[in-house]
């Protein structure tokens, strides 16, 4: 199966000063792919690369076979990204904000109705569709974030902290979520501190530690290069990343 996101030799960081150190791996289609790690480690430095916001100082980041040097439009509208911050424009109400990212991604009025009525009922939001983002809490300005990602249907899902603000019924509708994705063939690169959560969805977890990929693959894959047969992720995680 080709990769949907490969990653190659990637050094990068600020000021020519590199956080990343020779980064690389492959994600596929129908996957959850969880990238972990300590504050400072890297992972919001590899997402800000892989979304385009950083260049790489070595390496080659591609997705769908193309980099963002080729063609910048169809690189992004490749995939999604849902920030640990939300970022919503105040003068939108919560459809317009989902009416714009629909047509920026080249949906039609009734793709885009039908996947909005289907979001906002899925993640209670539906009857707030005219309020404007000073209404909302951070987990109501979250979920806007979260239904502007999946309501374009990309191939690839980046997903930076997604839990952080949301109630348990919508960490419950964002899980379900995704796993529907997934069934339909599309890639998710979530990264997250809830460890429990990713060993339960994820099928494959990257430990990022000092900028360099310390371990990547299935449970028992890790397991087995840890010769920690039978540890949980957490067992795992600490043990790799304490000293």
């Amino acid at each position: 199966m080709q990769s949907l996101l490969k990653v190659s030799h990637v050094y990068g960081g600020y000021f020519g000063v590199p956080v990343l150190k020779d980064i690389s791996f492959e994600i596929y289609p129908g996957e959850i792919v969880a990238l972990i790690g300590l504050n400072g480690a890297g992972k919001s430095t590899l997402i800000r690369h892989l979304i385009g916001l950083m260049n790489p100082q070595q390496g080659e980041i591609r997705i769908n076979g193309q980099s963002i040097h080729e063609n910048v439009r169809d690189y992004r509208r490749t995939f999604t990204y849902i920030p640990e911050m939300p970022v919503l424009y105040e003068e939108f109400t919560l459809e317009e904000h989902l009416r714009f990212i629909g047509a920026s991604y080249g949906l039609d009025d009734v793709q885009i109705e039908s996947r909005m009525r289907i979001l906002l009922k899925e993640f209670r939001m539906d009857g707030k569709e005219k309020f404007f983002p000073i209404h909302f809490s951070k987990g109501m300005k979250q979920k806007v974030m979260i239904m502007s990602a999946f309501l374009v249907e990309p191939s690839l899902y980046i997903v930076d902290e997604p839990f952080l603000g949301l109630d348990p019924l919508g960490i419950h509708s964002l899980l379900e979520t995704i796993t529907e994705v997934k069934q339909k063939g599309a890639a998710v690169f979530m990264s997250t501190h809830i460890l429990s959560t990713a060993e339960k969805y994820c099928d494959r977890f990257m430990i990022l530690h000092h900028g360099r990929l310390i371990s990547m693959g299935s449970l028992e894959e890790i397991q087995a290069q840890t010769q920690l047969q039978n540890a949980s992720l957490d067992e795992i995680y600490f043990s790799l990343t304490k000293g």
